[in-house]
């Protein structure tokens, strides 16, 4: 399965996207120094984040030691819940989606990963996206509603869940 932030191949995602990555425990530790080195040309500045850029991505604890501290000096707070987390994740997810760089079963993949790493926490579960959770095994499985219909759920939940951050 892909992760949600491999659609990030040739772009730097924002370090509020990357806090709420941190939080729900699916950062990619093995990208992070290059992104630090692409906020850095993008003029962030500070010593944590100056050390991070220099790491490898062969280092997950230093990664994951450093993150907080560039953040903060990003000016991003991490998100205090994990249903803020998974709020500003999803917004991402449907974006990709609306903007063609995602498929639909994608989409309910992803959510199946961010419920998951949340715990199955109800608030997550909530969210427009979070209540496609069990979509995916749906669409996998080849029960239930017809392909047509279950792009068409995502697009909707994709639609909600930008309106609604």
């Amino acid at each position: 399965m892909n992760r949600h932030f491999d659609h990030y191949e040739s772009r730097t995602p924002a370090p509020g996207t990357v806090a709420a990555w941190l939080v729900l425990g699916i950062t990619p530790s093995e990208r992070v120094p290059w992104w630090a080195a692409q906020w850095l040309a993008d003029g962030h500045d500070g010593p944590a984040l100056r050390e991070l850029a220099g790491l490898n991505g062969r280092e997950p604890y230093a990664v994951r030691d450093l993150l907080p501290a560039v953040l903060a000096e990003a000016g991003v707070e991490l998100p205090m819940t994990l249903s803020a987390a998974a709020s500003e994740a999803f917004r991402l997810i449907a974006e990709l989606h609306l903007t063609g760089q995602a498929g639909a079963l994608w989409v309910a993949q992803q959510v199946e990963q961010i419920v998951v790493h949340a715990d199955y926490d109800y608030e997550v579960h909530a969210l427009p996206l979070g209540q496609l959770y069990g979509l995916a095994d749906e669409w996998e499985g080849g029960w239930g509603r017809t392909v047509e219909k279950l792009e068409a759920e995502v697009r909707a939940r994709c639609i909600e869940q930008t309106q609604a951050t």
